[in-house]
């Protein structure tokens, strides 16, 4: 068996180079001359030609009636202070810091409060601005920091995160806020909080607004043409990854240890690998998507984007679990932590395909190569696996996603498609290409490619790869405010991502060292369904073996 994952070819555009580009797409007899190159490019034509015999997956099939171990019954809350770092490290402010300084009164919710909101201006007045958060209202903001130093003072403090600032991706409803999406004109105010805003709201966290993404999520570099685009705060002429951009930015630059993030496509895990945090998605229904407007139902995942793997345990555990109100997720096992703690990795299989760990910048792949020898270290065995059909299963996302993404914003794009970015526009104008052929074929390979992910995770216990296969790219000044289609980086940040999402599998990335520019670099791990709490385990673990470094942007917030 050889390695078949394709790179992509097309043409890098941007700038007023790109307003024709996307013209000629929308204009029906240019589109017809443009097309077949382009999608031969892209690899679709082999696509077209595969027949497939299996039938199709309309959603990741994942089994709902396993067993639940005893000790998941006694659920063991990853809390307190962080594990063992480096030393020289940089140390990011955690939620058992907030509660702490809190309880201590060296600090309280308001006074964190007022710095988070000045720390959003402070970013936004710099050049470039970072651009980290669309929306924070401050009188929202302020008083559900004055409730939290209520109870605080009262002695009735809701738990890890009470006070504790997280931002939301502006993909999930939050009152009193409209979910715009990233878009410029979707700016209806909210009823009702989402499931996972609630859940967080319920826990007492300090809820400090809506965070930038990549338009509609149709994107992964975090470029965002209505908004601004989100800067990273490693190196701010550098994209964050997206389409969580924000999220992921806000807990780089310090706005909060936590934020919530998407994942349809890689959205929480690149965003995360660039911007040096934890990022976690989980199975398929593990996590409600009730109060997310629809745009890509059969790969969504909501998510949290952590700077410490405790972090993102502490919020895994406060928005993972059943729904009545999301179909998806009803009769999942119990969501659980337990053996966070325990770093003794023997018996622990991680499966690596060679030819796909390798196909990444050569920074990327040494630093991924020094957390496995970590892990090995701590008593983990590395198993030699193969993993057929990366090509298949990579066109088949491509179609899955933007296909159900082109159906939702159907009206929108009827209406007025020029309210779009030129990029998001471009991709749309692509997708109406697809045929229900193509989206059938598309489900037919999810379940041929769910299979191969099963029987390899049968013999080991996660895949190990880099979590993308470049660093941050640098931010194209001709793309600002025209956008760009680079389809190329596209592919390179999408290269490990996009299996998880086709098969709905749980996946993480979390750091594990810096290219010579000082940009983060990551390393994902996935695992059988159900098996969240083994990644945030090995993400945990994966921290003592990692010198964290400062972002150039940082707002200390105690």
């Amino acid at each position: 068996m050889s390695y078949d994952l394709n790179k992509i070819k097309a043409p890098h555009v941007a700038g007023m180079a790109m307003q024709a580009f996307t013209l000629a797409l929308e204009n029906a007899g240019l589109r017809a001359a443009l097309l077949p190159k382009l999608l031969r490019d892209a690899g679709f034509e082999a696509f077209r030609d595969r027949r497939l015999s299996e039938q199709p997956s309309v959603v990741p099939q994942i089994a709902r009636n396993q067993s639940v171990p005893d000790v998941a019954l006694t659920t063991e809350r990853p809390e307190g202070p962080q594990g063992s770092t480096p030393e020289g490290s940089f140390d990011f402010l955690t939620c058992h810091d907030f509660t702490t300084a809190y309880l201590a009164g060296q600090s309280s919710p308001e006074q964190v409060a007022q710095r988070v909101l000045q720390a959003i201006d402070q970013g936004d007045s710099m050049s470039p601005p970072m651009r980290t958060m669309i929306a924070s209202h401050k009188d929202d903001v302020m008083e559900q920091a004055r409730n939290s130093a209520d109870r605080y003072r009262d002695g009735k403090v809701l738990g890890p995160l009470d006070g504790v600032p997280i931002a939301v991706k502006d993909e999930t409803d939050q009152f009193p806020y409209p979910t715009t999406l990233g878009t410029s004109f979707m700016n209806n105010p909210v009823a009702a909080d989402s499931t996972v805003v609630r859940l967080l709201r319920e826990a007492g966290a300090l809820l400090i607004g809506k965070a930038n993404m990549h338009e509609i999520g149709l994107g992964v570099t975090g470029l965002n043409p209505h908004h601004g685009t989100a800067r990273n705060p490693y190196h701010p002429d550098h994209h964050t990854g997206g389409s969580s951009s924000g999220s992921a930015a806000a807990v780089a630059s310090g706005l909060c240890p936590i934020a919530i993030g998407a994942d349809g496509g890689g959205s929480i895990r690149i965003p995360a690998s660039l911007c040096g945090a934890v990022g976690l998605k989980a199975t398929y229904g593990r996590i409600s998507e009730h109060g997310v407007p629809p745009l890509c139902w059969s790969v969504a995942h909501l998510g949290p984007i952590a700077a410490t793997a405790r972090d993102c345990a502490i919020a895994y555990l406060t928005i993972a679990g059943e729904d009545p109100n999301y179909l998806a997720g009803v009769g999942q096992p119990a969501a659980h932590t337990n053996d966070f703690n325990n770093l003794d990795l023997k018996g622990l299989n991680i499966g690596i395909y060679e030819p796909w760990f390798e196909d990444a910048e050569p920074d990327i792949v040494s630093s991924c190569r020094e957390m496995i020898d970590h892990l090995t270290g701590l008593g983990a065995q590395v198993i030699a696996i193969e993993i057929p059909e990366l090509e298949l299963a990579r066109l088949a996302h491509t179609v899955s996603i933007t296909a159900e993404m082109n159906t939702a914003m159907e009206s929108h794009y009827l209406e007025d498609s020029s309210r779009f970015g030129l990029d998001v526009r471009t991709n749309l104008a692509l997708a109406r290409t697809f045929t229900a052929i193509d989206y059938v074929r598309a489900q037919q390979a999810r379940t041929r490619f769910s299979a191969i992910l099963s029987g390899v995770l049968s013999e080991v216990d996660v895949i190990a790869s880099p979590s993308t296969g470049i660093t941050a790219p640098a931010i194209h000044p001709g793309a600002l405010s025209h956008g760009e289609s680079n389809l190329p980086v596209l592919g390179e940040l999408m290269r490990f991502a996009f299996p998880a999402n086709l098969s709905g599998l749980p996946a993480i990335s979390f750091p594990c060292g810096y290219n010579a520019q000082g940009l983060p670099i990551g390393i994902q791990f996935m695992a059988a369904a159900w098996q969240e709490h083994l990644l945030l385990r090995l993400a945990h673990a994966g921290e003592a073996a990692t010198l964290r470094a400062a972002p150039r942007v940082h707002f200390p917030l105690l």
